[in-house]
């Protein structure tokens, strides 16, 4: 049975090749809507890599550097990534430190760390621990990843209070940006099809 596409556009969906029109570059396009429907893998293995490890240094700088420091009467005070997140559990919202722990902190990191454990093998023509597993959680962890959304309300927040303290923007407020981008470059690197292709290699 030929397989299934779905325009993640428009949802129509198309059956094998007989509804798919292919460009010579090898995309296939919706028949409805001519969005992408899927891309012939062709990223390199050790771009994925190098993407995998910058973000691993951009995270680590992003919670060992303060994020914002806010200086009001002579006083001063920092916080970093984690620190937002322990800052509202402090306040008494629990379940929104723990949302924004989840989804600026450990989500990425296990998302980063994930693909390594993945990637590294597989450079080496081998196949890591319980790779399909692995994997399959690795994509999971992608909807529970908001660097973007926690960036934006960090944007605002800061604008709204630089008219009642002095704002001063930390080193790892310009790493969270550079993440955000790393994270969003790793998507686009290791879908599923790209990831299998690679596996598909790596047993020749």
């Amino acid at each position: 049975m030929p397989p299934l596409l779905v325009c993640p556009a428009c949802d129509l969906v198309h059956r094998g090749d007989t509804d798919v029109s292919a460009a010579e570059i090898g995309r296939a396009s919706c028949a409805r809507c001519r969005a992408v429907l899927r891309r012939s893998p062709h990223a390199r293995i050790d771009t994925a890599l190098a993407v995998a490890l910058s973000a691993l240094v951009l995270f680590l700088l992003a919670n060992a550097y303060p994020l914002v420091e806010f200086q009001v009467n002579g006083t001063s005070r920092a916080t970093n990534l984690a620190g937002a997140a322990l800052g509202l559990y402090h306040a008494g919202h629990l379940a929104l430190g723990l949302l924004v722990l989840l989804t600026t902190v450990v989500a990425p990191l296990a998302q980063i760390l994930g693909l390594l454990y993945l990637l590294i093998p597989l450079r080496r023509k081998r196949r890591a621990r319980r790779q399909s597993a692995v994997f399959r959680a690795v994509l999971q962890l992608r909807h529970w990843t908001f660097i973007e959304v926690f960036m934006l309300g960090a944007v605002v927040a800061l604008v709204r209070l630089s008219a009642f303290a002095k704002v001063v923007p930390g080193i790892a407020l310009v790493c969270c940006g550079l993440l955000m981008m790393c994270l969003a470059a790793l998507t686009s690197l290791t879908s599923a099809e790209q990831f299998w292709d690679w596996v598909a290699r790596s047993r020749r």
